[in-house]
């Protein structure tokens, strides 16, 4: 078994290819554990195989604690439905996960279909750490969504999952007839636990992604969409993973969350919108 730092390089070196310096925006190479342009930028792999393509830190209120939580229930099954649509779009595709987190979503589709050589990448260290625990020719770094350090026409696919956009730069990357793949909540998504958090706001309890959808439709020529609704049951290990894995428990007061705890969610309602789009 490769160490980490050592299964990167061999990515790095297989495919150099696909890199470009997010200073210069020249070529990037694979010279033993790090990626060099010709201007001399370089990218050293860290110990977890993993480049920091920023140019500064970058704090994020994600950290390993919710990571964690999120990768336990998307492991126990809590988007096996997506993941199965996904699978069905991503068949022999380079893929760019984008906002990848602790990876998990690229790395269960990685183990149902056969992906070229695929890459993740998050803002947040703390996701790409624990990403890099998983293989499968996959590749994670760090990186500025606005500035992405991959050339031109890499890749046939980009997920979209949860996670922010940016449009030219998925143009960019984008190989000739490639396509994006776009996840939304839709309004019910996590319904009851909003429910449970906020009982007392009618606003916090309510969802819209109309915006965020709207944009996607305006920016592609071809889009098609599609819907997953279902009940999810918790597996009683996963509950309390439930109540960490969001954003959503940020602003709830812990006397709230405390008798959450005690009294945690059963099931949970999994609302999702699908956009795929092709330029």
């Amino acid at each position: 078994m490769l160490k980490k730092i050592d299964r990167g390089a061999a990515f790095i070196q297989k495919e150099s290819q696909l890199f470009r310096c997010p200073k210069c925006h020249q070529p990037l190479a694979g010279k033993e554990k790090s990626l060099v342009c010709t201007n001399g930028h370089r990218f050293d792999l860290s110990k977890k195989g993993t480049p920091y393509f920023l140019d500064h830190q970058i704090q994020t209120d994600y950290n390993q604690v919710m990571f964690q939580h999120r990768r336990n229930l998307i492991t126990n099954g809590m988007y096996q439905p997506l993941i199965d649509l996904l699978a069905l779009e991503c068949e022999q595709q380079r893929v760019l996960d984008v906002g990848c987190g602790e990876g998990s979503f690229l790395a269960q589709l990685a183990t149902k279909v056969n992906l070229k050589p695929s890459i993740g990448f998050d803002i947040s260290k703390e996701g790409i750490y624990l990403a890099s625990d998983y293989a499968n020719q996959l590749f994670w770094c760090v990186a500025d969504l606005t500035n992405l350090p991959f050339q031109s026409g890499s890749f046939t696919t980009i997920l979209n999952i949860f996670s922010p956009s940016n449009y030219q730069e998925f143009k960019r990357v984008l190989t000739p007839g490639g396509k994006v793949i776009k996840v939304v909540p839709g309004s019910l998504y996590l319904s009851e636990l909003r429910q449970a958090f906020y009982p007392e706001d009618a606003v916090k309890q309510q969802y819209s992604n109309e915006a965020v959808v709207d944009k996607f439709q305006e920016t592609f020529t071809k889009v098609t969409t599609k819907t997953l609704k279902y009940t999810f049951d918790i597996p009683e290990s996963c509950r309390l993973s439930l109540l960490e894995m969001s954003p959503l428990e940020w602003g709830v007061s812990d006397e709230i969350k405390a008798k959450v705890q005690k009294d945690p969610l059963k099931k949970i309602t999994i609302d999702l919108e699908i956009l795929i789009g092709e330029y």
